[in-house]
């Protein structure tokens, strides 16, 4: 069972730690700074925009909402830095006050470049020509009118439910025969899309809002509008689960729809909307609660996406086509074949996520094929994945899926997809009910001469074919037996409680992934001690947990070097003397969202060298990953496959001086300038093709030789 929590004991001075809150709000600035980026094109700048106020709702839909719930219920836990939830939830109120009025800032900027290339966004009150208006009201009066549920709010008419996300507006009215006021609201239904485009060019839209302001004299005839106003709220969208749930699915099922009724966290208003309707609607929405934001500007930044799909490439990125491996071309397609030749990594997404799904396609129609075990944690709505399960069930083959219905978000979809496999003759099964199973872990058992052969697939990365298009991930394909053994002791784990006694290569949580990342810091301390070079690299999305911290601080005290690449939520503050100044932190941000994880200890020797100890994980360095997950650390020691994720890998990622920022001991992230020699590690990639999915192909291809001089 898992270990009690060495954190928990700990009781150290609070300036050792930033909080992780306010560390995320940072790596969401740096999302909306390359909004900013002039080298990225026009639309891929506007598309990070919407993913910053995307990234802001979920923001406070989960962590903000769970501070408010221990605020409410009078929790005094403090973060790690020593703040109570009312003072973070102080901290994060200015900051996102902040955040959005930048947000503002930078869709006016947006708004004016986009008019200048042909593409506007009008408002209500814009002019048009005879045949444009004649258009959009009949498309108003036939696609949106007939949708549109005017409400009256009266003393007969109770306020309406508003779900999660909700758009709507507030009309302030007068009957034009005996100049009555009265209030109405109209919801803006989620089925219809933000933005109208109006036909001919240049493009120009109009926001849905804007449309139903424009002919809001069809949608209330006879009564004078005095004023309008659009408001938005996120409710609380988190899902605890009850210790006692006896029936996990009948538990989730009821829990989704109480998540859509759930309290109000935030709510944006715009600044035009008299303040009475904003008491009004504190009032009604039983809000006194939430943080309220007014807005000068446009509400619902993330839905600013929708603008992204004008069919204009030339303010897009160039197209990028990934790569299959050739070693698996090199056996006429045959997965098994290849892999059963040499171990694999593929560099997801330069190298196709396609070789995941031919892999499983695979095996469902091989008739030597007996067995198939999946994790899925997030899958998709379109998953090549689950029809692949479903046609090995279908062909008579043991299949066992293990869904996670925990995955954030995902829940529903992965209710469904669990209902689907059951159907076909999956065994469906749901994991634990406090943890959750993040390991993504792929095994096939075939009947080769006479005995079984089992191949497997460990991912950084989901099942997910279309974050796979988007997220830098590694796939490492193996039919090494020790692995085997390993992969389905902790599939044994899963579906039957059996706890593993002895792993020969996998390190998991919540058993001892912590405790074994610990003893690979000390090993490097160690090496330092005895006259020996210590160095630690690692790459992954946050940092948090405050154990690993310390002994992170410990290494750096003994002389240890220490690289970090951590995309967002950093908790341990570098470059501070005597405590951290081996240490430095980075954050790479750009085309692709950097999401493998990777750590390098190097053993004795300076970074990067061969007889380094490399490992690829499911996990973040998160107590959430340590304590209630189960996930996977693995050592990589085929000697291909070990040089393409420490030579070029982490190089290429420690290198990177185009979209990267470098973390400084007061918080601050400070973007580092590319200089005379700029180096920018997605463009390297797609231009340069891995190692181990290359075969004999790399015979005859140079791959450039990666240095480290360049770096800073």
């Amino acid at each position: 069972m898992a270990e009690a929590d060495p954190a928990a004991s700990l009781t150290l001075p609070v300036d050792r730690y930033f909080n992780r809150e306010l560390s995320w709000l940072a790596f969401n600035q740096r999302v909306l700074e390359e909004a900013m980026n002039r080298a990225h094109p026009l639309l891929e700048r506007l598309r990070f925009l919407s993913i910053s106020g995307a990234n802001l709702d979920e923001f406070f839909s989960v962590r903000v909402a769970g501070l408010k719930g221990q605020q409410l219920e009078d929790v005094d836990l403090r973060s790690a830095d020593g703040l109570t939830p009312a003072q973070q939830l102080a901290a994060i109120t200015e900051r996102t006050t902040r955040l959005m009025q930048a947000q503002q800032k930078v869709w006016g900027l947006l708004h004016a470049e986009l008019g200048d290339v042909g593409i506007e966004v009008i408002g209500p009150s814009n002019g048009m020509d005879a045949t444009s208006e004649a258009w959009l009201r009949d498309h108003f009066l036939n696609q949106v009118f007939p949708i549109l549920t005017p409400q009256a709010l009266d003393p007969a008419h109770p306020f309406p439910f508003i779900p999660n996300g909700g758009l709507s507006i507030i009309f302030d009215l007068e009957r034009l025969s005996d100049k009555q006021p009265i209030r109405e609201l109209v919801m803006i239904p989620s089925s219809l899309a933000r933005f109208v485009r109006i036909p001919g060019d240049p493009a120009r839209y109009m926001a849905l809002e804007a449309v139903i302001r424009r002919f809001s004299g069809d949608l209330f005839p006879g009564y004078r509008v005095r004023n309008s106003g659009v408001f938005r709220i996120i409710r609380d969208s988190d899902i605890e689960i009850e210790e006692e749930a006896e029936d996990l699915v009948r538990y989730f099922r009821s829990a989704i729809k109480r998540r859509r009724r759930g309290r109000v966290i935030r709510m944006e208003i715009e600044e035009r909307i008299p303040e009475p309707v904003e008491d009004m609607l504190q009032d009604m929405l039983q809000g006194h609660d939430a943080i309220v934001e007014e807005v000068e500007g446009f509400v619902g930044i993330g839905d600013l996406s929708g603008l992204v799909d004008e069919d204009r490439p030339d303010l897009k990125f160039e197209p990028y086509v990934p790569r299959f491996p050739e070693r698996i071309r090199e056996y006429g397609g045959d997965c098994f074949a290849a892999i059963r030749a040499k171990d694999i990594v593929v560099h997801h997404p330069y190298e196709s996520f396609d070789v995941v799904i031919a892999f499983l396609k695979q095996a469902a129609s091989d008739p030597d094929v007996v067995a198939i075990k999946q994790t899925l944690y997030r899958a998709g709505k379109q998953s090549a994945i689950i029809r692949a399960l479903i046609d090995a069930a279908e062909a008579g083959k043991s299949v066992t899926a293990v869904v996670e219905l925990k995955a954030r978000f995902d829940e529903e979809q992965n209710l469904l997809w669990a209902s689907q496999l059951e159907r076909a003759g999956v065994q469906v099964v749901y994991g634990f009910i406090d943890w959750k199973t993040h390991a993504k872990i792929s095994m096939v058992i075939r009947r080769e001469s006479g005995h079984f052969r089992s191949y497997c697939h460990f991912g950084t990365g989901n099942y997910h074919p279309v974050t796979a298009r988007i997220y830098t991930d590694l796939s490492f394909f193996t039919a090494d037996p020790r692995y085997s053994r390993d992969a389905a002791a902790l599939f044994n784990y899963i579906t039957g409680y059996v706890e593993p006694q002895a792993l020969e290569k996998l390190i998991m949580s919540p058993r001892d992934l912590r405790n074994s990342l610990c003893q690979q810091i000390d090993a490097e301390i160690d090496h330092v001690r005895a006259g020996r070079q210590g160095n630690i690299w690692a790459k992954m999305n946050s940092l948090v947990d405050p154990a690993i911290i310390e002994k992170l601080y410990a290494a750096s005290n003994a002389g240890v070097q220490i690289d970090l690449i951590i995309r967002g939520i950093c908790c341990l503050r570098p470059g501070v003397p005597g405590m951290s100044e081996n240490i430095r932190v980075k954050s790479v941000v750009g085309r692709f969202l950097e999401h493998s994880r990777i750590a390098v200890f190097g053993n004795g020797k300076a970074l990067p060298n061969n007889g380094a100890k490399v490992f690829i994980s499911s996990a973040d360095w998160m107590p959430r990953n340590f304590d209630r997950r189960v996930e996977f650390l693995l050592p990589v020691e085929n000697e291909t496959v070990h040089d393409q994720i420490l030579d070029q890998v982490m190089v290429a990622n420690l290198m990177d001086n185009e979209q990267s920022w470098e973390l400084e001991s007061d918080g601050h992230y400070r973007r580092l300038e590319p200089g005379d020699r700029p180096f920018n590690l997605h463009r390297y990639f797609m231009t340069n093709p891995s190692l181990s999915g290359r075969g004999a192909a790399l015979d005859s291809v140079a791959v450039p030789t990666l240095s480290l001089r360049h770096r800073r």
